[in-house]
């Protein structure tokens, strides 16, 4: 993979996300070194926190503003800010500017850090222009696509072509691969019952593939499918579309060991 000359390098400030950080710390690790390989200088802001879109979701504008100011002012001044995750991707670039569509100061701020935000694939294809990666990961995968990225972002295309460069690895679409996994943040726990069916339709469709791993790029996502298909006793193993692109093979999402490293 070519790369620009060191002078030519973007500064691009990683997103981590709060579910990264706290239950799986090498998605971020895996996007800093793609980020890398694609030429690109990476900085993780200490004074980030979360996009505040728990607080949007539930209707608590208030928190969510706060939440945003902070953000706004942690990643200034770079020219891109980079996710691991359509959700939180989304949320800054299309819900920061309705949160301060009639703020003078912030609504521009907003507007401006929107157009400098990307969920990790699709920057990487759209952006930067990265064809094929020095990955391998053999066996056959299927791939989730999360609300977020899909329906907000546009992001479907972008992850395929990046995982039809990773040596040994085979892709088998489930049916009905853009339903909703039935997690949607705050959805899961006030409507459970509609939340486990959805799931259990995704996970039949996922078995039926024959595929031995699930890829998706919202960890949230997979971390409900994961708990599903654990205790439906499934071969299946989940993992985030950021390992696999830079080479880890590490423990699955929700195997003994994970959070150790990979």
């Amino acid at each position: 993979m070519s790369q620009p000359a060191a002078a030519e390098k973007p500064s691009v400030a990683l997103l981590v996300t709060c579910l990264v950080d706290l239950f799986r710390p090498s998605v971020g690790f895996s996007t800093v070194e793609l980020l890398e390989q694609a030429g690109c200088r990476v900085e993780v802001p200490p004074s980030q926190t979360c996009c505040g879109q728990p607080a949007y979701n539930s209707g608590d504008r208030e928190s969510a503003k706060a939440i945003a100011r902070q953000v706004i002012a942690a990643f200034a001044g770079f020219d891109y800010v980079v996710a691991p995750s359509g959700s939180c991707a989304g949320m800054v670039r299309l819900h920061y500017p309705r949160l301060f569509a009639d703020d003078a100061e912030f609504g521009p701020r907003a507007a401006e850090l929107a157009e400098r935000c990307f969920e990790l694939t699709s920057f990487l294809t759209d952006v930067v222009g990265v064809e094929r990666l020095e990955a391998a990961f053999p066996g056959r995968v299927t791939y989730h696509d999360s609300c977020s990225g899909l329906r907000e972002l546009g992001i479907h295309g972008q992850p395929r072509r990046l995982l039809a460069s990773v040596a040994g690895l085979e892709l088998s679409e489930a049916e009905q691969g853009e339903a909703c996994c039935g997690f949607g943040g705050s959805f899961a726990v006030k409507y459970p019952d509609i939340s486990v069916d959805m799931a259990d339709r995704k996970v039949a469709a996922f078995e039926a593939t024959g595929a031995d791993t699930v890829l998706g790029g919202d960890l949230g996502c997979l971390m409900n499918l994961s708990g599903r298909l654990q205790r439906q006793g499934s071969r299946l193993s989940v993992r985030h579309v950021a390992e696999v692109l830079a080479g880890h093979s590490g423990p699955a999402i929700g195997e003994p060991g994970e959070g150790e490293g990979s």
